[in-house]
């Protein structure tokens, strides 16, 4: 069955409120009756009394469109540096043209990023499984790196906010330039005027953009 936006749209909806709202289900009248019918007759939905919620099998395919909006949202604050007042209309419009297949090789050009620019969890795909490289990768974790490389930091994700804040009191912020020295016995970087050495964890969770080119 080929999702119409509207029909995308509202398994998002369905899929935020099963997996982040409590599992309510999304109130029918909230919802645009045509998108439901269609829904409901596809087996991916169900109607429960006053609200709408997801089957199996429209679980999958709702977790597959939070995916696809969420790499929108990481592909534009990331590499087209969208301006956070446009992100989410933006993401909107990219979304529905992340055909399967393109979404994977987005993702694979990300660094197989786990968390939206808001925090919110991107859903895995196949290609985070597996760790493809078929494309070469614009984004990836400093621990990825080899002594040499460089960019520039293009986001941070780090679930302690205690680290989190230690790093941004250190000068690690988005935006500032980054070259790794040293992968043992700890990553030691360069950033901006002054080096680090961090644990693999820490060096696992701070995203790099990195340059076309090395540095040896």
């Amino acid at each position: 069955m080929t999702l119409t936006e509207g029909q995308q749209e509202l398994l998002e909806l369905l899929w935020i409120a099963a997996e982040e709202d409590g599992g309510g289900g999304v109130p029918l009248d909230h919802a645009p009756s045509d998108a439901v019918g269609d829904l409901v007759r596809a087996g991916f939905a169900a109607r429960e009394l006053t609200h709408l919620t997801l089957t199996e099998r429209g679980h999958a395919a709702a977790a597959q469109a939070i995916r696809r909006h969420r790499l929108a949202e990481r592909l534009l604050a990331d590499v087209l540096v969208t301006e956070d007042a446009l992100l989410e209309e933006q993401a909107c419009r990219l979304e529905h043209a992340l055909v399967e297949g393109l979404d994977d090789a987005i993702c694979t050009l990300l660094g197989h990023p786990t968390f939206c620019p808001h925090g919110k969890p991107i859903p895995r795909g196949a290609c985070c499984e597996q760790m493809r490289n078929s494309v070469p990768r614009l984004i990836a974790p400093l621990a990825d790196l080899q002594p040499g490389q460089q960019g520039h930091i293009a986001y941070i994700q780090m679930d302690d906010p205690a680290r989190l804040q230690k790093l941004m009191a250190m000068g690690v912020l988005p935006g500032v330039d980054v070259r790794l020295l040293q992968r043992f016995p700890s990553f030691v970087f360069e950033a901006g005027h002054s080096q680090f050495a961090v644990d693999e964890e820490i060096a696992a969770n701070v995203y790099v953009r990195l340059e076309l080119t090395t540095t040896e």
